[in-house]
């Protein structure tokens, strides 16, 4: 266990090996041609190079040179509080130091960058700390596969051993979920926007309404028991149900834990493999280290990435309940799914979760940003809080083009805060963990002027 003290000393760091030392190359020295002079903020090279694809840089339109804690800083020294984190991959803010500084060691002591899935010092100690502080106290017993570098790969494959594990096809999804842009995880996607552009069927997918939503509560847990329990439904029995238990991209809605323990009760008494989806919502964000804990259920297969990389590297995992890791050797190969920086810095953001000191601030900033929100009511606005996330509904009062001029507003005056859910009318509050509660309370203020500047409108 690391205790606090050592969040703030430097890392032992060893010599990278002399130049002279038998096979080490030599140095070189490399002669560069000097740089074309570009005007500070200057994005002419974006238009001109980079793929029409791109997003969030037109709504943020900056550019942006480095980033420390919650504060981003663009070309031209312009600071900007960071309520977006990544879309949820900077649960620690930015260049944490004590995560960097694992890092820099790692890098400086010639440690291995890539090696597919080899045995490594960098794995073993992610795994061997994986299990024993974050799945042993939960009651979890699950093995881990890396998967390649993103949530959609840890998607991709829960979806695949499922389907090996059962011997079954179909997937049962919800409404508002997201799960990723790949093809199987695109047919769990409900974005029908999304959908329409892989220019195929994506089939093999039924999707449910999910029990909570904008059009209020709805008996999902009956409709699913009697499809399972009717042969003339049309709907074959399923080998996954795919969920995530707070749908952020939705909305920020959490399925009720009761619907929960039904849908875990009902996997079981069918053999349906239950995937929860913790990729935006766990390490983390909405409360506890997974959003599933509330209630009280394990699920069979959890995928994990985004904030798992500790800085905001590269990783993604599936978490494998004992007796369903079904894979032969070789089954679901990936050339980066070894990421040895990403174990590194993993490791780093695990030294937080036993600091008593980080644990008192995730909880105070989240109690502050519940209570925040609950005590600035405005007409015609839902607020829903899980955690460090807390979602803004304006379905009701100006809808998207509120949202928009709530998002513009507050960019105007350094602030970086998203939208989201049905029409982007929900604005998605994801300040990091480590904020500090009068950053919090600022951006708050800011935001909550906004709104009422828009809604005045």
């Amino acid at each position: 266990m690391t205790v606090l003290a050592d969040l703030t000393t430097s890392p032992q760091v060893r010599e990278a090996p002399s130049p002279q030392v038998l096979g080490a190359p030599s140095p070189q020295v490399f002669e560069t041609t000097s740089p074309r002079v570009l005007e500070a903020g200057s994005t002419e090279v974006f238009e001109t190079r980079e793929s029409a694809v791109r997003s969030y840089c037109r709504a943020f339109p900056v550019l942006l040179s480095s980033a420390h804690g919650t504060t981003l800083v663009a070309e031209d020294g312009t600071e900007y509080v960071d309520f977006f984190s990544g879309a949820g991959a900077l649960n620690y803010g930015h260049n944490h130091a004590h995560i960097k500084r694992q890092v820099v060691a790692h890098l400086e002591g010639d440690g291995l960058l890539h090696a597919l899935d080899f045995h490594t010092a960098a794995k073993r100690e992610f795994l061997e700390r994986f299990g024993r502080e974050v799945l042993e106290p939960r009651g979890l017993d699950h093995r881990v596969q890396f998967c390649g570098s993103t949530g959609t790969d840890a998607v991709e494959a829960a979806l695949k051993l499922a389907r090996k594990h059962t011997g079954r096809s179909q997937v049962i999804a919800f409404s508002g979920a997201y799960h990723g842009v790949s093809r199987g995880s695109l047919a769990a996607t409900a974005d029908l926007s999304l959908r329409k552009v892989a220019g195929m069927p994506l089939g093999e997918v039924t999707h449910l309404p999910f029990p909570v939503g904008p059009r209020g509560p709805f008996p999902t847990m009956d409709l699913l028991e009697q499809y399972l329990t009717d042969d003339l439904s049309g709907v074959e029995l399923p080998a996954a149900v795919i969920l995530e238990v707070v749908q952020m991209e939705g909305g920020v809605y959490r399925i009720p834990d009761a619907d929960l323990r039904r849908l875990r009760a009902l996997c079981d008494r069918y053999g349906i493999v239950l995937i929860a989806d913790e990729i935006q919502a766990g390490c983390g964000r909405t409360g506890g280290f997974f959003s599933f804990e509330q209630a009280g259920v394990v699920p069979d297969l959890i995928t994990v990435s985004k904030s798992i990389g500790g800085l905001g590297l590269p990783m993604s995992i599936l978490l494998i309940r004992e007796g369903l890791d079904s894979w032969a050797a070789g089954d679901h190969p990936g050339t980066f799914r070894g990421n040895q920086l990403a174990f590194v810095a993993a490791c780093g953001a695990l030294d937080l979760w036993q600091s008593q000191a980080f644990l008192d601030q995730a909880r105070d900033g989240a109690e502050l940003l519940r209570t925040f929100w609950e005590t600035h009511p405005l007409p015609g606005v839902e607020i829903r809080a899980e955690g460090h996330a807390i979602g803004i509904d304006l379905t009701h009062a100006g809808g998207r083009r509120a949202a928009d001029d709530v998002v513009a507003w507050c960019f105007e005056r350094g602030l970086i805060v998203e939208s989201t859910g049905r029409d982007k009318a929900v604005l998605k509050l994801l300040p990091a963990l480590t904020m500090e509660n009068d950053v919090l309370r600022y951006g708050c203020e800011l935001i909550h002027e906004a709104l009422r500047t828009a809604l005045s409108r």
